[in-house]
């Protein structure tokens, strides 16, 4: 016999937070219906988004996308080595700095980039399926303004509009 769940309301700590706690859950499913996609490709969630900056931006030392990542050194080390090994991205010595590193993307990345642009238009549909034009146009611009107040509050983040 299954048994009943102690409480059937929400977190208790999210009573004084639905909204908050509703980004959260969505977030949360955003990320596992992104990992799912990327998976086909052999990615891990976050990967895409470095492979992003790297194929818009060119060759960056590798202390520079620890800051721009916004994570924990040996997070973004264990994503180039991965990357490395599955030859998507070249780490090599900075000519101007011979202690840094510089990382870019590789030639063979060139189809990951269009494949990765398959997955975030897919993954856009999924998120945005049932939602008419306008409601699309209107859930972008009421996140815009969640952003602005996030990033006011998490001043110098590196992913923040104008920050980039």
């Amino acid at each position: 016999m299954k048994a009943e769940p102690a409480c059937t309301q929400p977190p208790s700590a999210t009573v004084g937070g639905p909204v908050s706690h509703a980004v959260s859950r969505v977030a949360r499913l955003h990320r596992i219906a992104a990992g799912k996609l990327l998976r086909g490709l052999g990615l891990y969630p976050g990967q895409e988004f470095l492979m992003m900056l790297l194929w818009d931006v060119g060759p960056v030392r590798q202390s520079e996308l620890i800051k721009v990542m916004d994570l924990d050194p040996s997070t973004v080390t264990k994503m180039l080595q991965r990357l490395e090994q599955a030859g998507h991205v070249r780490r090599s010595p900075d000519p101007d700095d011979r202690r840094a590193v510089l990382v870019e993307a590789t030639e063979e990345s060139c189809a990951l980039h269009a494949a990765v642009g398959r997955a975030w238009t897919d993954l856009e549909g999924l998120t945005l399926a049932g939602l008419e034009p306008a409601e699309r146009a209107e859930l972008a611009r009421l996140l815009g303004k969640v952003e602005e107040n996030l990033c006011r509050e998490a001043a110098g983040a590196a992913d923040c509009p104008g920050r980039r």
